[in-house]
């Protein structure tokens, strides 16, 4: 811990089982132990400084979407209250507490199931070039930022390491089964339109969004974390303005800075300056507030 950024967790006698970009998981037997630190990432590179709260807002966020989330498609959440965790955690409940939660343990699948419903980031570039996204075609004359007719689904691979893998339908269907495929485009579908109806009610656009899948018994489960300024792109709606880059609740802000240095990309990577650590922390604060309706606690 530095000051009250937790750049990594220290449970003594507990089972770790590995350490994310960002989070830190423990084998608890049959259950999972997800610990969101303020470690930030970027061009899949972790910086060398924090935001503070962002482990707070990620979790917190997450549970607030999964529990709304749960009648689309069961999840992994069991809980987030650190009174109800194993007597063993009791400990180093300082440190788990507003940035934790436990979950089932279900076997993941290694494909990320993106979201887009705006014309942005990489899908944009593409467009530009070929007039599809992923592959798949898209009407002409559409805008930067521009709202798709319908949300599209455009599926990647996770992989151990380096980048994702962008894959078609077609792929993801023979990986997975065309049964468990379709399952999955259907409940990512049903949960972005969902999600992006709510937030719309609260000014906030979200603009693509991806999830992860596992199985438990044998059946899909939503797992990891959902609908986060890292795992999506936030857009505040009264500055939304097709036609270029809107500003964004995510890390694009560290991104433009990074941009900014003409780093190459590399480990290791530069230190972010104070005034980008604070907005970037605002920013995030701001998001889980605006959407959840809640204060952030313990941060």
């Amino acid at each position: 811990m530095a000051g009250n950024v937790l750049l990594q967790t220290d449970l003594p006698g507990q089972n770790l089982f590995g350490r994310g970009k960002v989070r830190d998981t423990y084998d608890l037997g049959d259950r999972l132990l997800l610990v969101a630190t303020d470690r930030i990432s970027a061009f899949d590179v972790v910086l060398p400084n924090g935001i503070p709260a962002k482990g707070a807002v990620l979790n917190q966020l997450s549970a607030y979407w999964f529990r709304r989330m749960a009648g689309i498609l069961p999840n992994h959440f069991l809980t987030d209250d650190v009174g109800e965790y194993p007597a063993d955690l009791q400990p180093f409940a300082e440190q788990l507490r507003g940035r934790s939660m436990l979950v089932r343990k279900a076997q993941r699948l290694d494909v990320e199931c993106v979201v887009r419903g705006y014309l942005a980031g990489s899908g944009w570039a593409e467009y530009q070039r070929s007039g599809t996204v992923r592959g798949q075609g898209l009407p002409g004359g559409l805008r930067q930022a521009d709202k798709l007719p319908e949300p599209i689904f455009t599926p990647a691979t996770k992989e151990e390491s380096g980048h994702d893998r962008n894959i078609d339908l077609d792929e993801f269907g023979r990986l997975l089964g065309a049964g468990l495929a379709k399952r999955l485009v259907e409940a990512s579908l049903s949960i972005y339109r969902q999600a992006e109806e709510a937030a719309c009610q609260k000014g906030i656009i979200i603009a693509d969004t991806k999830f992860e899948f596992g199985l438990l018994g044998g059946e899909p489960i939503l797992i990891d974390e959902v609908l986060t300024p890292d795992s999506s792109r936030f857009w505040p709606a009264d500055q939304y303005r097709p036609g270029g880059s809107p500003p964004s609740f995510d890390k694009q802000y560290v991104r433009d800075w990074l941009e900014s240095t003409g780093w190459s990309k590399e480990p290791p990577a530069p230190v972010l300056p104070a005034e980008v650590v604070a907005r970037t922390s605002e920013k995030y604060r701001e998001a889980f507030e605006r959407l959840s309706g809640q204060s952030l606690q313990w941060a």
